[in-house]
């Protein structure tokens, strides 16, 4: 399996150029350049990979979806009673961590997290589809499911409730705002020689810095 595994292609065979020095001041202003470029050669570039830490100081990973990027804060949003919500009520820390595979292309940003005003919180819910409502409604995420079935009936007690409170948000839905120390971009090189650039803030400034592959 291990020749396998260093056999399978990494990235495509054309590229996109990558110039540290052609850089804006900012790390959103490359973030959302970067981003566009991606939606226009791959599915679901906005997935993100929100890492926490639990109680016990075990990290933790998920794929969640990008919401928003507002000034220096870039936001996700999930239950407070989710796994996630209470590891960042513990620990409000996260790191972020975007993977465009087809543009040989990573962004690793990490920095302390704050839920959002309630009503920012309950307008990200309000503006979900229907059926991501309901599921939200149902909660219990990640809780063991003894019998399928519960599901089933969790789910159409959750639909007829969501149906007839078209304007409720669950008092527990919260948008949470990541607010980056570092950001770093990450541009793949079929010579090895990969392209590194991170974004470090220092007394409310924003730092370039060139990294060793």
């Amino acid at each position: 399996m291990g020749d396998a595994l260093r056999g399978w292609p990494s990235f495509p065979e054309e590229l996109p150029e990558f110039d540290p020095e052609s850089t804006p001041g900012t790390p959103r202003e490359l973030f959302l350049a970067w981003l566009n470029e991606a939606g226009e050669h791959v599915l679901a570039p906005h997935a993100v990979t929100l890492s926490t830490v639990d109680t016990d100081g075990v990290p933790d990973a998920r794929v969640v979806i990008l919401k928003a990027v507002d000034g220096d804060t870039w936001a996700v949003a999930t239950s407070s009673e989710s796994p996630k919500g209470l590891q960042l009520a513990k620990n409000p820390y996260a790191a972020l961590t975007f993977f465009w595979p087809g543009r040989g292309r990573q962004i690793r940003l990490r920095g302390p997290v704050a839920p959002a005003a309630p009503e920012v919180s309950a307008a990200d819910f309000t503006a979900r589809p229907p059926a991501s409502r309901v599921e939200a409604f149902v909660g219990r995420q990640s809780q063991v499911l003894e019998d399928p079935a519960d599901l089933d009936r969790a789910a159409e007690e959750a639909r007829r409730w969501v149906e007839e409170n078209p304007g409720v948000a669950p008092e527990t839905w919260t948008r949470y705002l990541v607010t980056p120390s570092e950001v770093e971009f990450w541009q793949a090189s079929h010579d090895r020689r990969h392209r590194r650039l991170r974004y470090r803030r220092e007394n409310g400034t924003w730092l370039k810095e060139r990294l060793w592959p």
